[in-house]
């Protein structure tokens, strides 16, 4: 696969490192429009419009340009799972208005940059994280939306809170004024077949209505699929996807 050099390097603050992007043959814009083909594609199958799916394109490792170009052809939801390369990128993207997900396991020390920096914290796994981040948003006056990733499968290195703990961890997010409970996320195990992982993506959506009847409260969002498995997630009732590669090409390793 050959290699695109992009117009300008993005250098991560003190480090002076520049990323390197595996491009596909096709730009990001084709790209974008071939993934959003494919959303409205399987919207249609079952029944729903595209436009009730958002698209949240994973720019975790990739540079700053690359996600100026995403921009430019009108993704506006970007997802990162790591605090401190949001922070070596945001300088250079100041002048876009992106909402910005974090979309990986916070550790609760970082709890406070995370509210500062994300508009959305997509993985709250504890009541621990979710007092911290309520404290850190009360004390810029923000509210910050979050989701509670559920962890659905047997895998050790998944994280998420278990099916056991999803009401009681759902009741104290609710309880707490600095933050907006809109619904669920997971990451299931990764199959070659995308129907291997459609049991997963129901059980999802059976948790999020289970826990809304619950909790007698309006939980809108099912954050669940990535490149390889989104129209399988979108026929079980995602909302929201997260497509990296499909958007921004190879990256080396699995999104």
């Amino acid at each position: 696969m050959e290699r695109k050099r992009l117009p300008r390097t993005l250098q991560r603050g003190s480090e002076n490192e520049s990323f390197a992007v595996t491009s596909q043959t096709t730009s990001i814009a084709a790209n974008l429009e071939q993934v959003r083909e494919r959303i409205a594609n399987a919207a249609a199958r079952a029944g729903r419009r595209a436009d009730e799916i958002t698209l949240v394109g994973v720019s975790k490792t990739f540079p700053g340009e690359a996600i100026r170009e995403a921009y430019a052809a009108g993704l506006r939801h970007f997802g990162e799972n790591r605090i401190q390369e949001w922070e070596s990128k945001r300088a250079a993207l100041a002048d876009l208005p992106v909402i910005l997900h974090f979309i990986g396991h916070l550790q609760s020390n970082k709890a406070r940059r995370a509210a500062h920096l994300c508009d959305r914290v997509d993985s709250v796994d504890s009541v621990g994280l979710a007092q911290k981040l309520h404290s850190a948003a009360g004390d810029e006056g923000k509210r910050l939306r979050v989701l509670i990733e559920v962890h659905l499968s047997e895998e050790p290195t998944k994280s998420g809170a278990s099916e056991s703990d999803l009401l009681p961890l759902a009741g104290a997010v609710i309880a707490l004024p600095s933050l907006e409970l809109l619904g669920l996320m997971a990451i299931p195990p990764y199959g070659d077949d995308p129907e291997q992982v459609r049991p997963y993506f129901r059980r999802l959506r059976e948790l999020r209505n289970g826990l809304s009847h619950a909790l007698n409260t309006h939980l809108p969002v099912l954050s669940m699929g990535m490149s390889h498995d989104f129209e399988v997630a979108i026929e079980e009732g995602a909302t929201e996807v997260r497509v990296g590669t499909g958007i921004f090409g190879g990256r080396g390793s699995q999104e």
